[in-house]
């Protein structure tokens, strides 16, 4: 009797012991621990490289909107075959609006960005002005190489575009330079991207003869994008 109670009280001792060395045996743990201490190596260098592709992606896109941009206005215009082609207000906010389209929902061109289309023409003095500028985002910037200005003295502009690079127009003759400026929203997060800010630039030469003069109102009270408002398309 006394033999077998002794043995009783000696099986919670032999479980315990053969379950420690049970888990001193068992490594299957290992690997878990493994990808404990890596995880976070690895969830950062997948977050970088997912921000890093969404960036060259939404340049791209950018890059598109102000290369078709520039492109449509460059070949809008209403005239018989042998005048001289007219441009109106609506023309060029059907433009804007077919840039938006283009750029998607997905960088939303006008809540987060500007679009500024800017027609270089020769004044009769030789000097390369802006004759026309229109403008839609709601980004507060300003063209980076001069404004519209035809008449004012002070404002003529040695072609557009960065400093060696600059374009300049023909006479009697337009070029379309369009500016694109868009704050980048991270996909993820601002700390894997030190981009901040896409700008691009794109220029066409006027196809047809146009009639270089004015931009026309087809209905008399066709809304101007001018560039002192600073809103998107409803």
């Amino acid at each position: 009797m006394y033999l077998r109670k002794k043995l009783t009280g000696l099986k919670p001792l032999l479980f315990v012991k053969r379950t420690l060395s049970a888990l001193a045996a068992n490594t299957s743990g290992l690997a878990l621990i493994e990808l404990a201490y890596s995880l976070p190596f690895v969830m950062g260098i997948g977050m970088y490289g997912a921000e890093v592709a969404n960036v060259a992606m939404v340049r791209m896109r950018v890059n598109q909107v102000s290369m078709h941009a520039a492109d449509n206005a460059a070949r809008i215009g209403e005239g018989a075959l042998l005048a001289e082609k007219m441009i109106y207000e609506s023309d060029i906010n059907d433009l804007f609006v077919g840039a938006n389209l283009q750029a998607g929902q997905y960088i939303d061109i006008y809540e987060n960005g500007r679009v500024i289309i800017s027609s270089l023409q020769e004044h009769s003095d030789g000097d390369q002005v802006i004759s026309w500028q229109r403008c839609k985002g709601r980004k507060a910037h300003v063209s980076t190489f001069g404004t519209e200005g035809e008449d004012a003295a002070d404002r003529p502009v040695n072609g557009m575009g960065p400093t060696g690079k600059k374009v300049t127009a023909p006479s009697g003759q337009a070029v379309i330079f369009v500016e694109v400026v868009y704050d980048y929203q991270p996909l993820i997060s601002g700390t894997f991207t030190n981009t901040q800010t896409i700008t691009t630039r794109s220029a066409f030469n006027v196809r047809d003869r146009r009639d270089l003069t004015q931009i026309y109102d087809r209905t008399g009270s066709d809304p101007v994008s001018d560039c002192d408002t600073y809103d998107g398309v409803s």
